[in-house]
């Protein structure tokens, strides 16, 4: 992953805030959206809140996080 330094400082957090979330095991939510709307049309798509509750919830039962 290369990551563009000249782009500005606000790239550069999103970047940071990105990995954060990666390293905690939570996937980005803009991410999950655009694979929803891409593989599964027919589902709706969540709110952060409730994406980020079922990704926990996810992680500490052991269940494991991928549909595909």
């Amino acid at each position: 992953m290369s990551t563009n330094l000249s782009a500005g400082p606000r790239s550069l957090w999103k970047w940071a805030v990105q990995t954060a979330r990666l390293c905690c095991g939570v996937p980005d939510y803009d991410v999950y959206v655009k694979h929803l709307r891409e593989h599964h049309p027919e589902r709706p798509v969540p709110s952060y809140d409730a994406f980020f509750r079922e990704r926990q919830e996810a992680r500490y039962r052991g269940t494991g996080g991928r549909c595909c």
